[in-house]
């Protein structure tokens, strides 16, 4: 797996010793608590601790559970200087140090420890550091560590180029703060990310729900008129044709749905492409499998965390799920259009039969309602709707910028 730079965090400063740091930390604590997907934690997890401590260099390690890491972020380092690198490092020397005790690590010359075993020739210079365990209850679930102290420009005194400072027994405690929301932020993130793992699980079993019933339906269906117009085209041509045009409708429709399905359970491409791509790719493929006309169109669509542009996507496709499939719409329209703030409003229009909202809630039956409107309020978004037996109906989704 390749390492993330670090994307940068709200600007935070500790310079001021005498505050103990609290509205620095109070800042870091915010901006990685403000994120669930564990990716991203992990940035701003990393991201804050360089800021807060005016460090030069940090990384977080996660390790796997084969000597190497399973995620692996820097901030500080820029992605040529990756690539110059070369491989992640494996858990050994120092790092690996980190990994087995509780306790942190503070040093004012790396170089000079024990358990130190050098670096690549492209990697940058590093001198005092400071490494701290991210621990969940008795787990060492990763290690932060910084390198490369700088003096704070408030504090320099003009023209001067001593040595480094160094870090403090104050930086220590600073960073062992953070450390420990930074668990708490990252186990969020993880009890999220499993929690979406169940949601999809639950989609699968709707799908095939769904595949039962209409699919499974309509081949019945066209078994039974298949095999009445075999009966019929002695004695009576004219029906037979009539019920063999029948099969060739059932078997177009069935063909329909299975296309559909096909379309749910293809993973989406949204780390690969973005969500205007996968969302334009999609729609194409529902304008090809229906007889309804499906067009989408985008308007400066910034990306967005990974996480709203997952829900974004799940509802467009819950919305149009419903359209294609209970509104008999002639033409459905997707848009999705950036705002001012970075975020992006996505919005679903069909001109079909539309339904009395209040109605279809009385009784029991959601459309897929429910969970939209949970996708939009877990991101932050909100969701709504507009529809009237007989004026079609429109869902619109809005989340805000990163």
């Amino acid at each position: 797996m390749s390492p993330e730079p670090a994307v940068p965090p709200e600007q935070v400063s500790a310079c001021d010793p005498c505050l103990g740091g609290i509205e620095a930390i109070s800042t870091a604590v915010l901006a990685m608590s403000r994120h669930l997907e564990v990716r991203e934690v992990l940035r701003r997890i990393t991201a804050s601790a360089r800021t807060l401590l005016n460090a030069e260099y940090a990384a977080l390690g996660v390790p796997d559970d084969h000597g190497g890491f399973a995620q692996f972020v820097v901030d500080g380092v820029s992605d040529e200087q990756w690539k110059a690198i070369g491989p992640l490092p494996r858990q050994h020397g120092v790092l690996a140090a980190m990994l087995h005790r509780m306790t942190p690590t503070r040093l004012t010359d790396v170089r000079q420890a024990p358990d130190f075993g050098g670096w690549p020739p492209a990697h940058p210079e590093l001198k005092d550091f400071l490494g701290m365990p991210i621990v969940d209850g008795t787990e060492i679930v990763g290690a932060l560590f910084l390198a490369n102290k700088q003096s704070h420009p408030a504090a320099a005194a003009p023209g001067s180029c001593g040595p480094r400072p160094g870090f403090t027994a104050h930086d220590e405690e600073l960073l062992r703060i953070l450390t420990a929301h930074a668990a708490l932020a990252l186990g969020n993130a993880r009890l999220y990310e499993r929690s979406r793992e169940l949601t999809l699980a639950g989609e699968r079993a709707r799908i095939a729900h769904d595949l039962h019933d209409a699919v499974s339906q309509k081949l019945f269906s066209l078994r039974l008129t298949a095999k009445a117009a075999a009966t019929l085209v002695d004695r009576d041509p004219a029906r037979a044709r009539a019920e063999l045009a029948e099969v060739a409708k059932l078997a177009a429709e069935a063909a329909d749905e299975l296309r559909a399905v096909v379309v749910e359970l293809r993973p989406a491409a949204l780390e690969e492409d973005g969500l205007v791509a996968t969302l334009a790719s999609q729609v194409q493929v529902l304008d090809r499998a229906h007889s309804a006309d499906v067009s989408f169109r985008q308007c400066d669509v910034r990306a967005l965390p990974p996480a709203r542009e997952a829900a974004l996507l799940r509802v467009a496709q819950e919305a149009l799920h419903n359209a294609l499939r209970h509104s008999g719409a002639e033409r459905v329209a997707v848009s999705l259009t950036g705002t001012a703030s970075r975020g992006a409003v996505l919005r679903i229009t069909d001109d079909g039969c539309g339904f009395d909202p209040e109605s279809v809630r009385r009784g029991g039956r959601h459309l897929g309602l429910v969970s939209m409107r949970d996708r939009a309020a877990s991101v932050g978004g909100r969701l709504t709707l507009e529809s009237a037996p007989g004026r079609g109906t429109v869902v619109e989704m809005e989340v805000p910028g990163a």
